[in-house]
């Protein structure tokens, strides 16, 4: 059972609360920042609309009696995406990469988390563990990392962005590097109103990867507002023709409770911008393959 409240972890301070909008859901705050919303009785239920169109890219692509699933998760948080795997594929196996141990520990503890080997959380630097990961071990990585632009600001509207490491050419490599071939790379991109942080990251994908889907809110897309955009890549299609194919992801998204729909031509959509070149960190510790002992945190995410 949840128990709300406001809780000591590493980087400062966790709350969890009820959710004002929805009887028997909680939100976790880390540092004053929304993070996840848990829901204890449904894992099949998402409240963020970005975690709704991940789950609909995999729902597309994986049938929902697939045997086997690694799942990596660079940016833990409450683990909700995790649960929802679980609910969606019992079988699978998953691995969340999160920076903060006393997080990682208050998730564990509170929030009736899958156990081992469904789900292991590994305290860490999500740049060091996808780097040392081995070669065509994972179907999906799925990336949601953010950080305050500023680190030294604790104030909690401060803008958060996904470290640069994590944006270029290089993870983008070596994502592509650690899944089956088909697998599938699925990035929770934050842009604001020009998305030229967004172009850039699909720009990075393309280097890796043979195909790219970008989606998001018909306003954010059009540069209305800030918020959240979903990026998948993978050595192969995207949508299952068995599943629909893309014709039925782009149903599905514009179905959501906030609409979502695909970029039609996303070479286009890159505009010629460069990745960044910022390279990714390498495994400090020769780690081959992400295990649930914690460490101490490493470097701010």
């Amino acid at each position: 059972m949840i128990t709300p409240g406001v809780f000591a972890i590493s980087s400062g301070t966790a709350e969890i609360l009820p959710d004002p909008w929805t009887d028997g859901v909680y939100l976790l705050k880390v540092n004053g920042v929304e993070s996840s919303q848990l829901n204890p009785d449904r894992p099949e239920t998402l409240g963020f609309e970005y975690m709704r169109w991940a789950a609909a890219v995999l729902a597309h692509r994986f049938a929902s009696d697939a045997e086997r699933l690694r799942v990596l998760h660079l940016g833990g948080a409450g683990c909700t995406f995790a649960r929802w795997v679980t609910h969606t594929w019992p079988q699978a196996h998953q691995l969340a990469v999160e920076l903060d141990a006393g997080l990682a520990e208050l998730a564990r503890t509170h929030f009736d988390l899958p156990r081992s080997p469904q789900l292991k959380i590994r305290v860490g630097e999500a740049g060091q563990v996808l780097a040392g990961l081995r070669e065509a071990t994972r179907e999906v990585v799925f990336r949601d990392v953010f950080a305050p632009a500023d680190p030294l600001s604790l104030a909690p509207d401060s803008p958060h962005v996904t470290p640069a490491h994590l944006t270029g050419a290089d993870a983008a490599a070596h994502a592509a590097r650690v899944l089956v071939p088909g697998g599938v790379y699925v990035l929770n991109i934050g842009g604001g109103p020009d998305l030229a942080s967004v172009r850039r990251e699909v720009a990075a994908l393309r280097t890796a990867f043979a195909h790219v889907e970008v989606m998001a809110d018909p306003a954010m897309l059009k540069g209305r507002r800030r918020g959240n955009v979903i990026a998948a890549a993978s050595s192969a299609p995207l949508a299952a023709e068995e599943l629909g194919g893309r014709a039925a992801l782009a149903r599905a998204l514009r179905s959501d409770a906030l609409p979502a729909q695909l970029v039609d031509d996303v070479a286009r959509f890159a505009g010629g911008l460069a990745p960044d070149p910022t390279p990714l960190v390498q495994a400090s510790d020769g780690t081959s393959e992400g295990a649930s002992t914690q460490a101490s945190p490493g470097p701010a995410q």
